[in-house]
């Protein structure tokens, strides 16, 4: 692989608290312009006005998931939290269900990577997490181009004969 393959995860909170914060400071200054001058008027469109850009900072603050993969490691970024892998120790990787989706990774062995939690604990997690809005798809894709398989969880080899 010669460049680097990029996928960056959505996050519809982050763009709720951007579009909304946006749309909360317009509807402050409409409420100061057309308000009149009476001072309920302006204080209500300070008040509109300071809690759009609040939400719109804090929206612009929250950090998404951003995978990436080159010719010597795989890594995952969200924010100052950052996993490097080399690109050789990742055997397979499962795309974990739920209302936020994870990313596993294995070993060549089949094992599963360990990584420190993502909030800053103590702990220790098998997966990474990723967004609920991620498609399993756009996923799978990001790894079919980075030549990762996905973890074959049967039994058989999956030709069909089990003879």
């Amino acid at each position: 692989m010669a460049e680097t393959v990029r996928l960056v995860c959505p996050s519809g909170r982050k763009h709720a608290e951007l579009w909304g914060g946006a749309a909360v400071v317009l509807l402050g200054i409409a409420v100061i312009v057309f308000g009149g001058s009476h001072w309920a008027g302006i204080v209500l469109g300070v008040l509109l006005l300071a809690a759009g850009a609040v939400s719109a900072w804090h929206g612009s603050r929250l950090r998404v998931p951003v995978l990436e993969v080159d010719a010597e490691e795989f890594r995952y970024t969200r924010g100052r939290y950052i996993v490097r892998l080399p690109f050789d120790e990742i055997g397979s990787y499962q795309l974990l269900p739920g209302r936020t989706r994870s990313l596993g990774l294995y070993d060549v062995t089949g094992r599963p990577q360990v990584f420190p939690s993502v909030e800053g604990r103590r702990t220790t997690r098998p997966y990474l997490p990723l967004t609920g809005l991620t498609s399993p798809a756009r996923v799978e894709a990001f790894m079919r181009a980075a030549g990762i398989p996905t973890r074959d969880r049967s039994l058989t080899s999956g030709d069909g004969d089990n003879a």
